[in-house]
């Protein structure tokens, strides 16, 4: 008997689903566009020019983080973009910490089938959150791994990057007093 060849849909993951994802996450992307980043999505890598966005001698800040349980209620809600909004907070807090600016951001939704609209509300949270952060929404990832995630559930994580100053990364454990 021969086998099967082996292809995206035999093993339940849908191109078309993901092509009309990707179509519904263009344009909110392009609405956090910021002077470094060209938030054109389709590449493999996305580059941001920190001479552009007025850094001379930075370092950058990374961070990443995941929303944890609030995602069950989000889900419980149907509150899809809330968890976005949450999810750039999150990760962007921790660059703060260090005295950074926000400059750009990466999200990857992880699901059992995905469904573009559920996709699409989570991503418009997360451009929500970006506008508000003031980072660029420069890319993702959108991962459907099906028979790893129940029926309508996903998960998410995000990625910040942010730079400093030099002169200004927190915090300033000398300049503490006792």
């Amino acid at each position: 008997k021969a086998s099967e060849p082996l292809t995206y849909a035999a093993a339940g993951v849908s191109i078309d689903a993901g092509d009309a994802a990707v179509a519904a996450i263009k344009p909110l992307a392009a609405s956090t566009a910021r002077p470094g980043a060209d938030v054109a999505l389709g590449g493999f890598g996305a580059l941001f020019d920190l001479k552009a966005a007025g850094y001379e001698d930075a370092l950058l800040v990374a961070g990443a983080d995941g929303v944890g349980t609030k995602l069950a209620v989000a889900k419980a809600a149907r509150a899809h973009g809330s968890i976005g909004i949450d999810l750039v907070a999150m990760c962007v807090n921790d660059v703060l910490a260090q005295g950074a600016e926000p400059l750009f951001f990466l999200d990857y939704l992880a699901t059992g089938a995905l469904e573009v609209d559920v996709a699409a509300a989570v991503v418009s949270g997360v451009a929500e959150g970006c506008r508000r952060a003031g980072a660029a929404l420069v890319g993702g990832e959108t991962a459907e791994m099906p028979g790893l995630y129940r029926e309508g559930d996903y998960d998410v994580a995000g990625f910040a990057v942010g730079a400093v100053a030099r002169a200004d990364v927190l915090p300033r454990l000398a300049d503490v007093a006792d």
